[in-house]
């Protein structure tokens, strides 16, 4: 989808996603305390950047679509805090080097040529001991999991990441995981994702 689907998408006054962080975000980074400056790549709506600067993170919210960005802004506001947000294409656009204390991804599904031009921008950004973060929908969900894209071709695993990361980063975890997810029919199913957590050299 292009800026212009995702405005469409998000455009109205109810939240598309949930107000709250993702699972994985909050678990795995629940336990690190607030050193500087966040950058939420591929925003959304702002719910897990706005709970990084509820933590106390001075958050850049980055994000193509302009209407998802306004409702990060007021997400931020009604909850009291403040975000930088940054309108940007990532497959053109590349934040600063060296400039930022967590860098998150999550579900950002790209193909893998533009995926694996922004994975490394991404850890180029996080200075030595920074943390880096990624969750997104993994590549062996449509044939073991539920939901999310069924396209393979924005799909990705653990071990693609990782190497993406691996010459600017020590990686901690790298890993599919799985949550549990309600379906059409208000029944229980379980969605696969891939996890990878690293941090800065």
């Amino acid at each position: 989808m292009d800026a212009a689907s995702w405005d469409e998408r998000y455009r109205g006054s109810e939240l598309v996603w949930k107000a709250e962080p993702n699972r994985f975000v909050a678990e795995e980074l629940a336990g690190l305390k607030p050193s500087g400056r966040a950058i939420d790549l591929a925003a959304g709506e702002g719910r897990n950047a706005v709970w990084l600067a509820e933590r106390g993170w001075e958050v850049d919210a980055v994000d193509f679509s302009a209407v998802a960005l306004e409702k990060a802004e007021g997400l931020a506001a009604e909850r009291g805090v403040r975000l930088r947000t940054v309108r940007a294409d990532l497959t053109l656009w590349a934040p600063p080097e060296a400039t930022y204390d967590l860098v998150l991804i999550a579900y950002l599904h790209l193909p893998w040529p533009d995926m694996a031009q922004v994975l490394p921008r991404a850890a180029a950004a996080v200075r030595s001991g920074g943390t880096l973060l990624l969750v997104g929908h993994d590549a062996a969900n449509p044939e073991h999991g539920y939901g999310g894209p069924q396209d393979p071709r924005v799909l990705h695993t653990p071990e693609q990441v990782a190497d993406q990361w691996r010459p600017h980063a020590e990686i901690l975890r790298a890993e599919t995981v799985s949550r549990p997810v309600t379906d059409a029919e208000g029944g229980s199913r379980t969605a696969l994702d891939t996890l990878v957590h690293a941090v800065g050299t």
